[in-house]
């Protein structure tokens, strides 16, 4: 997340900063003249011309102003800002900021192709397709996101601050240790997740902790995000653990937080296309659509592998696709109609 945090400062957080908090703000207020004061040993002034923002901001903690804009207030100017971009609370409120708007990016952007161009609008007639389903999971996930990103900020300010193995040149490692490290991510983060997400139907919490989100019995792609802050917390631990833990290029690992959402949003659109090469070694939506659906099979994310290990591997078949009870309810309906007329 540092490489996210360093762009977006060239981009725009240095001037919204700079506004916000200006260093001329702490060079022309009250708290400041005091200080300058002190320095040339004379009474403490009143500033006239200081604006109401200034004012009003002028006591905020900020880290130690050089002593040169103190005693030589012209030097300030309002394109710097008095909170630098090493200072701890500017970047964990960017970071919050620039988390939270991209998780509604990611969220609406990938959600609605998939939702448009993939789902099949038919599973909207399911018998256990909720009333106002989508508008739920779309309520349900943007409640969730602010606690998330909340939860989410210690792993990204400790990356920020250095904590992490997230290296930034391609020769530290080399070519074959970067093509490595993205299977191994894929292999950590999988069975992590794996064994999170079965304990989170173990009865003493799944209630409360993962039961909103299997409220979606029939999911739409919307459905990816709609769960309790917790649950989503939970599942994406082994994404930051794994950066503490073995190296990643920065780039690399962007790529990645990117795929894993848009994979998560894939995976909800109901899909059950049976029969392709990798149906038994991939975990794709027509695993998760019986895992929605059966509750106990198919806990994985990518892989079938953890879910063979665990006994709690689900094949899908075109007779387990949810799509027949669609067209037997519209039948049964169409019957009670015919039935209604001759009556």
């Amino acid at each position: 997340m540092d490489l996210v945090l360093n762009i977006c400062d060239d981009l725009f957080l240095d001037r919204v900063w700079a506004a916000l908090l200006p260093v001329s703000a702490f060079t022309s207020s009250p708290s400041a003249a005091f200080i300058q004061s002190s320095l040339n040993n004379t009474q403490s002034p009143i500033i006239p011309d200081a604006t109401k923002w200034s004012q009003l901001i002028s006591y905020i903690p900020h880290p130690a102003l050089p002593v040169e804009l103190l005693s030589q207030p012209a030097l300030a100017t309002s394109l710097v800002s008095a909170w630098p971009r090493e200072y701890i609370p500017r970047q964990i409120l960017s970071l919050f900021a620039i988390t939270l708007i991209g998780i509604h990016i990611l969220y609406f952007t990938f959600a609605w192709l998939s939702y448009r161009y993939v789902f099949n609008h038919e599973m909207m007639k399911h018998p256990r397709f909720l009333k106002n389903q989508v508008k739920l999971e779309i309520q349900l996930s943007l409640k969730s996101f602010r606690s998330m990103t909340l939860l989410t900020l210690p792993w990204f300010q400790a990356e920020v601050m250095g904590y992490s193995k997230l290296y930034t040149s391609v020769e530290e490692y080399g070519w074959m240790y970067l093509i490595f490290s993205v299977a191994w991510f894929l292999l950590f983060t999988d069975f992590g997740i794996y064994w999170i997400h079965r304990w989170e139907h173990h009865p003493l919490w799944y209630k409360w902790l993962h039961k909103p989100h299997h409220k979606w019995v029939v999911p739409t792609p919307f459905a990816s995000h709609a769960f309790h802050p917790l649950d989503g917390y939970f599942q994406s631990l082994p994404y930051h653990i794994f950066v503490f833990l073995f190296p990643l290029h920065q780039k690399v690992y962007l790529g990645l937080f990117v795929f894993v959402n848009f994979w998560t949003i894939l995976i909800h659109d109901s899909d059950m296309i049976t029969g392709h090469p990798l149906e038994t070694i991939i975990n794709g939506p027509a695993h998760h659509t019986l895992h929605h659906l059966y509750f106990t099979v198919n806990y994985g994310q990518y892989f079938t592998w953890a879910d063979r290990m665990g006994s709690s591997y689900r094949q899908p078949l075109s007779e387990l696709d949810p799509i027949h009870d669609v067209r037997a309810a519209e039948a049964a309906r169409k019957e009670k109609q015919a039935l209604g007329k001759d009556l």
